[in-house]
């Protein structure tokens, strides 16, 4: 199992290209299932989660097709020109929720579908209820058996009026794409507003479809007789946009982030202000610049987009863990996701956890220590403290890291970081 070896106290300088963006990447990669025609995507990045993605995809009859680029913009071609299964297997479900995602599309298409109930991450529960609900407001049969959700809607699935009782990005994703081949017009209300719902929108429309009210909370979607092909290009990882950022003020130092959007930022740039970084477009995405002193305190607590995003919470605890005073973290979105504490606190971190709610006390310097991932978002927050650590940081189980950060090593050691690959 790879090993992460970091020697801290280097300053970050230079320039870094940011990703195509996963988790917008990832319900565009199953919209090829809505059509028989070919669905190309272009600044697919090349993460774990992708390819397994694609190997879901495949058994369920899509051909993909990964096209390496040197310049990290890669492109996948899918075509799903016969569905091959509606049952999407549990030893491929289990290792990541996202699968999930492919339920609405195959019942839309073939009126059936049977999907394990997913896996992921263990930061807490993350029922599928909504998006259940969701599907059945639309006319379809649900059951489940044997840890399987097995749907069927023999006379297509219907337009609907569905009000989320709480924002749900997977739920709102899953009732778009359904909704898209559904007889009538389907309404939800309550829907996500991520950028990465504005992207699936936007690939629909493009596909033939009729998605209105996108970037809004309410999302009215008339359904197609069939959707074709189309060409599109992933928007900007913000997520690993706001993570170089946080290093960046980790460390000290310049870094120019390459094809960042910092619209997609609004409520993460005036917190990192706060803490001294200054932040300015440019022509190529945006630059961050810190100087030697160190960070100043913020408080902040996650919420939906337009928020301040939780799969930025673990990153920014790093940042606040050498601040000059205290900060208040609260997390509201996902139970269990202060698991990277007891980590961050091996490095001498001072953090106190009450609930939902972590008060950061900020020390001069961090030691480097081993230490262990425990998911995604957790497991770059040890990266940007071993970044800022006086001595040798290891970080262990990084699978978690290859799953949503592409070249992460490669990129920081372009700037200047003494950052190591260890293979066992």
């Amino acid at each position: 199992m790879d090993r992460i070896l970091i020697r801290g106290g280097a300053r970050l300088s230079g320039a870094i290209h940011i990703s195509g963006a996963k988790n917008a990447a990832l319900p565009l990669m199953v919209a090829s299932l809505l059509t028989d025609e070919t669905l190309t995507l272009r600044n697919v990045p090349d993460l774990a989660d992708i390819g397994q993605l694609s190997s879901i995809l495949s058994v369920l009859g899509v051909a993909a097709d990964f096209q390496r680029s040197e310049t990290a913009t890669h492109t996948m071609v899918l075509r799903a020109k016969e569905i091959a299964s509606t049952t999407a297997p549990y030893d491929l479900v289990r290792r990541m929720r996202a699968s999930f995602l492919v339920l609405g599309p195959l019942l839309a298409r073939m009126g059936e579908a049977r999907v394990s109930l997913p896996g992921g991450c263990a930061i807490g529960p993350r029922p599928v209820d909504l998006h259940l609900k969701g599907l059945e407001a639309m006319g379809a049969t649900i059951a489940l058996e044997d840890g399987y959700v097995v749907a069927s809607a023999k006379g297509g699935l219907k337009g609907a009026r569905f009000a989320f009782p709480f924002v749900s990005v997977g739920a709102t994703e899953n009732l778009m794409m359904a909704a898209s081949l559904a007889k009538g017009t389907t309404i939800l209300e309550n829907a996500a507003r991520e950028p990465e719902i504005a992207e699936l929108g936007t690939l629909l429309n493009l596909m033939g479809g009729r998605v209105e009210g996108i970037g809004t909370s309410t999302l009215t979607i008339t359904g197609a007789a069939r959707l074709g092909g189309a060409d599109f290009a992933v928007v900007a990882d913000r997520i690993e946009t706001g993570t170089f950022a946080m290093a960046v003020g980790a460390t000290g130092g310049e870094v120019e982030l390459l094809g960042a959007r910092p619209d997609h930022l609004g409520a993460v740039i005036p917190v990192l202000e706060k803490t001294g970084l200054t932040i300015a477009a440019t022509n190529q995405g945006m630059r961050v610049k810190r100087n030697g002193a160190r960070p100043k305190p913020a408080d902040i607590t996650t919420e939906p987009y337009p928020g301040f995003p939780t799969d930025l919470q673990a990153q920014f605890m790093a940042l606040m863990a050498t601040a000059d005073g205290t900060a208040q973290i609260s997390e509201t979105i996902f139970e269990n996701r202060f698991m990277h504490v007891p980590e961050l606190a091996r490095m001498g971190a001072n953090i106190e956890v009450n609930g939902q709610t972590a008060i950061v006390s900020g020390v001069e310097r961090l030691k480097g220590a081993p230490v262990m991932a425990t998911d995604l978002r957790a497991s770059v927050s040890l990266v940007i403290a071993g970044l800022a650590a006086e001595g040798d940081t290891i970080v262990n189980r990084v699978y978690h890291l290859d799953r949503g950060f592409e070249r992460l090593e490669k990129k920081l050691t372009a700037c200047g970081a003494d950052i190591t690959r260890l293979k066992d």
